[in-house]
């Protein structure tokens, strides 16, 4: 006679186990996410002339100018100056997100996550 169910005796303890990483991984990706929310970043550009700090949320929190670079016949160039350090600002939150993410994931690309 054949066996009922396919999946052998052991299948439900094997889900049990997948089910209880799977909650541990996620109350580690939210402590994660919660620390990376609180943490700052910051970028400078034009050798420091305009410097930008963001947060793991990636919000704006701060721009710094110094004053030597303010030209009111050259404002596009300050304007590029900001804009390349919110980039870069933002860009350096990012390697962080999936630095850490990488940690908790153990490398695996979990689409739809961060």
């Amino acid at each position: 006679m054949a066996k009922r169910g396919g999946f052998g005796g052991g299948m439900p303890n094997n889900m049990n186990n997948l089910m209880k990483q799977a909650q541990k991984m996620q109350k580690k990706m939210q402590e994660m996410q919660e620390d990376l929310d609180n943490q700052v970043f910051e970028a400078s550009a034009g050798g420091g002339a305009v410097t930008v700090t963001v947060t793991g949320k990636k919000e704006v929190t701060k721009v710094n100018i110094n004053p030597e670079v303010v030209d009111e016949d050259d404002v596009e160039m300050l304007e590029d100056l900001i804009l390349a350090a919110v980039n870069e600002a933002m860009r350096t939150a990012d390697e962080k997100v999936n630095q850490q993410m990488s940690k908790v994931t153990g490398g695996l690309n979990m689409p739809g996550l961060f």
